[in-house]
């Protein structure tokens, strides 16, 4: 029986790095656009501010990597269970 990979391997897999990608890019930029679009639009942005907006886009990334090692983790789990 193979072994199931790791939470790194598939966290790292092609398919799940791009999901994870498209969704920072969408979700991050929503929430910077919330959290900080005053202040890009005014121009008043210093570099603490541009830090933390570019740390925006962390979390949906890490959200949706972890569901989708997860999703990924109880599929295998359930073929190998049949």
């Amino acid at each position: 029986m193979p072994q199931t990979p790791t939470f790194w391997q598939i966290a790292t897999d092609r398919s799940v790095t791009m999901r994870a990608l498209r969704i920072a890019l969408i979700v991050g930029t929503v929430i910077a656009l919330i959290n900080h679009g005053d202040r890009m639009m005014m121009g008043g942005m210093d570099a603490i501010a541009w830090l933390k907006c570019a740390l925006t886009f962390l979390v949906p990334y890490s959200v949706s990597t972890y569901s989708s090692v997860m999703a990924v983790r109880d599929r295998l789990q359930s073929l190998e269970d049949a």
